[in-house]
């Protein structure tokens, strides 16, 4: 039986899920990985989510790199690997949009390619979905609301400020709404029009999965945080597209209720 409480719109289940029940299939789960100037991660981030039973496909977007990302990326040759490629940088949300329209599986993953995120939580991440609770499961980084060794302080209290602003106009419960690991039923995304080309496709995906009633469930996911010299790109700018995001697409949640 999974441990989990109802609250609203949302579920939260602060801790790890008891792996019981069914075993997952092998090859259910579709893992979307938009990807920017990653050379050094991304031939190793492929290789850790092939290591996983579940996944049957990988969809890689290569978002107009120009450090040698695109060299590795033709390097591989696993048949479950698709590579794409944008010739100018767009943005996430244009390279999720890419992705996502190839999926084939039954359920979807976003996996971003600088390993922040371990692909060892496919499985927690995805039994909400299979066991019926959820359509859409929400990686948390911070259930208990603290901040993690090794992160900014501005990204703590930036990513605080912003989830509770979306909680506010969405009605959820969320922890962690700009959470990179974010899982879905395929049929949710076939229901969802991206819009937003950049980082503002967070609170984007959140507003419209509120306004149309879809079940979300957080799980705990590890995490490691990386500098800016490591290649962190997220800036204030993209805090405050954000910011324009959760008010913007709030407007259509009001409109569908």
């Amino acid at each position: 039986m999974l441990d989990v409480t109802e609250v609203n719109l949302s579920t939260l289940i602060a801790h790890r899920i008891p792996m019981v029940g069914t075993p997952l299939p092998s090859g259910c789960l579709s893992v979307v990985v938009p990807c920017f100037n990653e050379v050094e991660s991304v031939g190793l981030c492929v290789e850790r989510i092939l290591n996983e039973p579940i996944v049957g496909e990988v969809i890689v977007v290569d978002d107009g790199s120009t450090d040698g990302t695109r060299e590795v990326l033709s390097a591989l040759s696993d048949p479950r690997v698709q590579v794409l490629h944008h010739e100018a940088n767009l943005g996430k949300g244009a390279a999720l949009r890419t992705g996502f329209a190839l999926v084939s599986t039954e359920y979807v993953v976003v996996q971003d390619s600088d390993l922040e995120q371990d692909p060892s939580d496919y499985t927690q991440l995805v039994t909400p979905l299979s066991s019926g609770i959820a359509d859409v499961v929400y990686g948390s980084r911070f259930p208990d609301r603290r901040r993690l060794p090794g992160q900014y302080l501005m990204h703590f209290w930036a990513n605080r400020f912003l989830t509770v602003l979306s909680n506010l106009f969405t009605g959820l419960r969320l922890t962690d709404m700009e959470t990179g690991y974010k899982a879905f039923r395929t049929e949710v995304l076939q229901g969802i029009r991206i819009e937003e080309n950049c980082f503002g496709v967070e609170p984007e995906l959140t507003a419209k999965i509120a306004a149309a009633n879809w079940r979300i469930v957080e799980v705990r996911v590890s995490y490691a945080p990386r500098s800016f010299d490591s290649g962190k790109k997220i800036g204030w700018k993209d805090g405050l597209r954000a910011l324009y995001c959760i008010v913007r697409y709030s407007d259509d949640h009001k409109k569908v209720d």
